[in-house]
Parts: structure tokens; sequence; C-alpha cells
């Protein structure tokens, strides 16, 4: 008789900057979410999908989890606690140091009382030798007791297999979620306008990523050809960083349409034509109105 496949829901919580979106991207082999070294990069709950003979797991990266300061920020933290509330297992993710700062105490109090399993996961071990993380794991055990601790390396793909086998353990028995051949429940338009962010918080000086979306205003594929036409607006929140976003003689907003459509024609395996526009939303992340139409979950304000 044929063993029965698993089936189930993982969620990565950690604070910003650990590296769940690029281990996320990494377990599936493909770039769904966005990275960078900037707060608030990842702010929608993303799923993304993986599947081989033992069944499938369904990865849910999540917003880091920080104190809010706007409805954006509201919308993020939300988002966050709500999903570990909704999975078979939390994938917990720190850095590979001893030391557990407020933020990291704030997470470990909200994982406390979860009933199901929370895996941690000591994330970036090819930036220190073998041994020293043997200290990282003493520190974390004394606050909680985890169902596992695994070291990996989001960059390398080190313990990256070790993960799924593991997690394929705590899963329950049943059919896949989705097709075998889905990566992610993610419309490719979303990921696009991610994808232009993503290069926008990447080349922009700091004080302006925080503040901005991106909408896919059009996209069209021109009959008959592999070839996209795309209309994308950057939006931000002072009329001084609209100019910053342009650059000098628009050299800036080149830069960004330039590394973008690199990475939308990869995604989409055609050839694209990005066109973008930079508009002026004040205090668009105090707006939940605004909030919404950039993309951002209703259900989840």
């Amino acid at each position: 008789m044929a063993e029965e496949k698993k089936s189930g829901f993982a969620a990565f919580i950690g604070r910003p900057n650990v590296g769940k979106s690029t281990l996320m991207n990494c377990l599936i082999g493909q770039k769904i979410a966005i990275t960078s070294s900037k707060p608030q990069t990842t702010r929608n709950r993303i799923r993304t999908v993986y599947t081989d003979e033992r069944g499938q797991i369904v990865f849910v990266d999540t917003p880091g989890m920080q104190k809010a300061r706007n409805k954006l920020g509201e919308y993020m933290e939300s988002a966050a606690e709500r999903t570990i509330t909704d999975v078979d297992v939390v994938l917990y993710m720190v850095e590979p140091s001893a030391y557990i700062g407020a933020a990291d105490r704030h997470i470990l109090d909200e994982l406390k009382g979860l009933k199901v399993p929370v895996f941690l996961v000591i994330n970036k071990t090819d930036t220190i030798r073998k041994e020293e993380v043997l200290p990282v794991i003493d520190a974390f055990r004394k606050e909680m007791d985890f169902a596992e601790i695994l070291p990996v390396s989001a960059k390398t793909g080190q313990g990256t297999k070790e993960l799924i086998s593991v997690l394929f353990q705590y899963l329950p028995e049943g059919p896949a979620f989705f097709d075998e051949d889905t990566l992610t429940d993610q419309p490719v338009r979303a990921i696009v306008a991610e994808l232009v962010r993503e290069k926008a918080l990447r080349l922009l000086q700091d004080e302006v990523p925080h503040g901005i979306a991106v909408s896919v205003d059009q996209m069209k594929k021109r009959d008959g050809r592999n070839f996209y036409d795309i209309d994308a607006s950057i939006i931000c929140e002072k009329d001084s960083h609209k100019g910053i976003i342009i650059g000098k003689g628009g050299s800036m907003l080149r830069q960004i349409g330039t590394q973008a459509r690199e990475e939308i024609e990869k995604l989409l395996g055609a050839k694209v034509n990005l066109k973008l526009w930079v508009k002026v939303k004040k205090d668009w992340r105090d707006s939940d109105f605004l909030v919404k139409n950039y993309g951002y979950d209703e259900k989840e304000l």
C-alpha cells in the first residue's frame, strides 16, 4: 500500500532582516519574495509551495515583527500575528547571536502560548564557525522549549534539505492544496510590483524606501508575441522623495527600471517593455483606503 502523502502550512516568523524571504526563495528554488537589507521589505503574507514525492509544504512568509508606527505597520503586525495561529508549524528564524534583544523577546512571548510545534531556525550559519552555533542554541533553549532546532544558511542552502525532511515529519497526512507545478498563490502582477519595489529599496537612500509602494497600472501581452508592456507607478509620500526617486535627468528611475525589467523578464520568461511613473500620495501609510488600494489585503486590516 502506498504511503499517505503529507501536506500542511509552515510560517516564517522573526525580526526584520533575519532572512525569512531569502530562505523561502531558497527552499522552493525560485525568487518569489523580494529581499533587501531594509525593514518592511515584506509587507504581505506571501505563500509559496514546495512539492515532492513526500507531499506538499505551503510556506507563509510574514512581515518582520516590530512595533507598529502607522496604519501600514499595524497591518503588517496583524498579518504576522494572525499567521502563526493558522499553520501546522512555526519556523522562528533568528541570526546566529546568543544575545536576545527586546524584539526577539516580544516574539518569544507571542510564541510561548501557541499550540503548534515551533522550530528554532538559526540562519546565516555561513557567517560563523560551527562551534559558535552552540552558545546560540543554549541561549534560546533557556527561553523556550522548541520542537526542533535547526541551523541553516539561506545564502548557501546548507541545512535546507534537513529542514524540509524534518518539516514533513510534523505535517498531517492529506492531499495537496495546490497543483504540483504551482510555486506561489501570488498573482503575477503582485510579484511584478514587488520586484520594482525591491530595486527601489536597494537603490534609494534610507529615508525614502519606507514610504514607497508600487502599483502595476497596466500589464498586456502583445498579440502573437512573447512580449509584455507594463506600466507601473512608484508611490511616495513627499515631493522631495519624488525628486530623489527620479534622480538627476531621470537617472535613478532608469536604474530602477533596468534592474526591475531584468528580474521581471526572468519571472515571465518573456521580453518586457517597462514604463515607470512616480506619484506623490502624502501619508498614504496612515490611510486605510490607500493601504488597501496599493495591494495590501483588506481582510488583514
